[in-house]
């Protein structure tokens, strides 16, 4: 884990709040010169800790009303069929977030579609075809109270 002080934490929640905010307007609000501001956050980008920046896009305004929550239980469990089902997941671009879990089921998968019919299709066309599905259940979710963030950032060391 990168050794981050005061001054990337706070270049982090900056960019948290604002990914457009120029160097110059980051550097003034975290007090710092624009060159080692710039400086900092190719660092950040270079450790990884930065991954990318994106657009926070309104799914409802671009047609995609319905967010399921998707819990995938593997049949049969090794390092084979779970390498392949993680790749199967990735590559499905209705799922928008997925993890590997513990519990009742093995995967949890966001999935982001225009409606029901959407997702009837999708479940019935792609994620019961996944290899080794044993169960699926789905979370319809009813509203969205809050996505993406930001992270509580840990205290500088």
């Amino acid at each position: 884990m990168p050794n981050l002080d005061s001054f990337d934490i706070a270049i982090l929640k900056c960019l948290q709040e604002d990914a457009r905010a120029t160097n110059v307007e980051i550097a003034e609000r975290v007090n710092l010169s624009p060159s080692p501001c710039l400086r900092r956050i190719r660092n950040l980008e270079k450790l990884g800790v930065l991954r990318g920046y994106r657009a926070d896009i309104d799914r409802k305004k671009v047609g995609l009303g319905l967010t399921v929550f998707v819990e995938i239980k593997v049949g049969h469990h090794s390092r084979e069929n779970s390498e392949a089902q993680q790749q199967a997941l990735l590559s499905i671009p209705e799922v928008v977030s997925c993890f590997l879990i513990s519990g009742t089921a093995d995967f949890l998968a966001e999935v982001v579609v225009e409606d029901l019919t959407a997702y009837e299709r999708l479940l019935t066309e792609t994620l019961l075809a996944l290899p080794g599905v044993a169960d699926i259940r789905s979370n319809f979710a009813i509203r969205l109270m809050k996505t993406g963030g930001p992270l509580r950032l840990p205290e500088p060391q």
